[in-house]
């Protein structure tokens, strides 16, 4: 069955590809994900997102008895199916009986997001792309998915100012994802979640999302050289002021990955200078832990000192949820959406909020611009009343 493998290169590298039903690499899919991986620079991560969907969209041009060519030709089909099919029709180990099961339709409820369905469908672009300039696919399927226009249709004040043509693509097979707020974790759940820490290193690693911003693959790719903690840090050659810490890209062994590929500079506060302090006392105190050059490491599971794995964080914070009694488990990424709305709510700008998460976008920052609701009829009472403003009493 069609499915997704990850691989590790002879150097420690990895990347996921896709296998077909005879566990046979599937040639094109496999060049577009080292493409990914090694010519754009992304993570393993990526890779084994974009690995899952396009074997989502190959196991349904098996069952359907269509090459991916002719897939592509009926991607509207794929999209209905993607949004109704659950794993008893998608899985791995499925069973079909003829076309009635597999083509699952609007008379099921729908078991996928407009959200989930669009990144699935962006995975299959690129490989469509990618296989297009490769010569491994006919150029005739780019036009199926995307809309091509040039310059010409465009008001002449909004074209180019050379005057010269260029292309513009928009993708045909979209949903519409329904707008919704951040999902942040409150205040109030931050506060829970580091009361039930039971060590300086758990509390450091909330305090690094919902103070910093960090992603957790930033956190547990840190190392102690990129943490300045002096008030001048002109001794350590960096010219930045006051602590802070910096963003680096790099290979670790851990899997541990930092989104963007621009370093970038974090400023601490005192809470999380504090916390730094409290967790390098506790880490003295582990023999084995003393060697490693990565800030978060195991200290209470073998193997001791090994840099702790982004996955560990997630346990983490399960576990933190469930002893402070939350109603849900709060994510790593919920920590992070909580530092950009409260950038947000203390008058942070938009390139300020974009630079401080590492977004590439400052588009990918418009979302903690939504004021809470409480702002809101906070600004609807400091309006004056209209005979407030005209003296005239009651």
């Amino acid at each position: 069955m069609v499915r997704a493998f990850r691989v590790k290169l002879p150097s420690g590298v990895c990347y996921w590809t896709v296998l077909d039903d005879d566990l046979v690499v599937v040639d094109e899919v496999d060049a577009f994900l080292r493409h990914v991986r090694f010519g754009r620079d992304g993570s393993e991560l990526t890779t084994r997102s974009y690995a899952g969907a396009i074997a989502l969209f190959l196991r349904w041009c098996s069952r359907t008895g269509r090459h991916w060519h002719a897939g592509v030709e009926q991607l509207g089909l794929f999209m209905v199916w993607l949004q109704h099919a659950g794993p008893e029709v998608s899985g791995l180990d499925v069973e079909t009986d003829g076309l009635a099961q597999v083509m699952a339709g609007p008379g099921r409820a729908p078991v996928r997001g407009a959200r989930r369905v669009n990144g699935v469908l962006t995975a299959v672009r690129g490989l469509v792309v990618h296989a297009v300039s490769s010569g491994d696919a006919p150029a005739e399927l780019v036009p199926l998915l995307f809309e091509v226009a040039d310059e010409r249709d465009l008001p002449e004040k909004a074209r180019g100012e050379d005057g010269r043509m260029a292309w513009r693509m928009r993708a045909r097979h979209r949903l519409k994802e329904p707008e919704t707020s951040v999902d942040r974790a409150s205040d109030e759940e931050i506060v829970a979640l580091l009361y039930s820490c039971r060590s300086a290193r758990d509390r450091l690693i909330i305090l690094l999302m919902a103070r910093a911003g960090l992603r957790r693959g930033e956190a547990c790719g840190l190392r102690r050289c990129d943490v300045h903690l002096l008030p001048d840090s002109r001794l350590l050659d960096c010219e930045v002021e006051r602590a802070h810490l910096h963003v680096v890209r790099r290979e670790n062994p851990n899997g541990a990955w930092a989104k963007s590929r621009r370093q970038r500079v974090v400023p601490l506060d005192f809470l999380v200078v504090q916390a730094f302090d409290g967790y390098d006392f506790e880490r003295l105190g582990v023999t084995d832990a003393q060697d490693s050059d990565f800030v978060l490491v195991n200290l209470f599971r073998e193997p001791v000192g090994a840099p702790m794995r982004p996955d560990a964080i997630n346990e983490l914070l399960s576990a933190c949820s469930r002893r402070a009694g939350l109603s849900r488990v709060v994510s790593p990424h919920q920590l992070r959406h909580a530092f950009g709305s409260n950038l947000a709510d203390a008058g942070g700008r938009l390139d300020e909020i974009a630079e401080l998460l590492g977004h590439v976008s400052m588009a990918s920052s418009q979302v903690y611009l939504h004021p809470d609701p409480a702002r809101l009829r906070d600004a609807v009472d400091a309006v004056p009343a209209p005979r407030s403003q005209t003296g005239i009493n009651p």
